[in-house]
């Protein structure tokens, strides 16, 4: 454990940072429009220091509180207050501590499922998603092979009985389309459109 202590979960090629720094005021201070605070972006001192991938997240803070964004969206004022990236005060509970039984029924019932792993995630490598895969017996209909976007090798896939596609994303992290969103468009619609990834 010693040896993966420093090693950034979501994406292990990343850097370890902080959660989220700078905070939102820091970067930006007093509110301005949207096309002053990313023409703030362009310069080149205000990007240096933005080194790790949660120091981009503060960027969601002022795009979703900004009014004119809100307006956009239709979100009534006052139905709803300063918006907060993953939520992380909503109290809830965890009931489901497993989804394997969930998906077997589904399954069983003919329903189709694509289930994806970035291949760079520490947090829930897919090497634990295939074994969940595996839990279930499923024949293997189609065994691996790349799937292409761009003529450039975007992972590697595996198709089972009971309509079930299992994909990882290559260079991608836990959340595969923040980090390769082409490739995951790709992937989604070919497979919305029944055509082989």
């Amino acid at each position: 454990m010693q040896l993966l202590k420093r090693i950034n979960k979501p994406h292990i090629l990343e850097p370890k940072c902080k959660r989220f720094s700078p905070r939102p005021h820091q970067l930006f201070g007093q509110r301005r429009s949207l096309d002053e605070k990313f023409h703030e972006l362009n310069n080149p001192q205000q990007l240096s220091a933005l080194k790790c991938r949660t120091d981009w997240y503060v960027h969601s803070y002022h795009w979703a509180d900004d009014c004119q964004v809100r307006e956009a969206l239709n979100i009534r004022k006052g139905t709803i207050g300063k918006w907060e990236r993953c939520a992380s005060n909503l109290q809830y509970q965890k009931t489901v501590m497993s989804s394997i039984p969930y998906h077997a029924s589904l399954s069983s019932k003919g329903y189709r499922s694509l289930l994806y792993s970035g291949d760079h995630d520490k947090g829930v490598p897919f090497q634990s998603t295939q074994a969940w895969i595996k839990s279930l017996n499923y024949s293997i209909v189609d065994d691996w092979r790349p799937w292409v976007v761009h003529n450039q090798v975007a992972g590697y896939t595996r198709s089972y009985s009971n309509w079930m596609t299992f994909t990882t994303v290559k260079g991608a992290g836990h959340t595969a389309p923040e980090y390769k969103p082409r490739e995951c468009l790709a992937m989604l619609r070919r497979w919305m459109s029944y055509q082989p990834l």
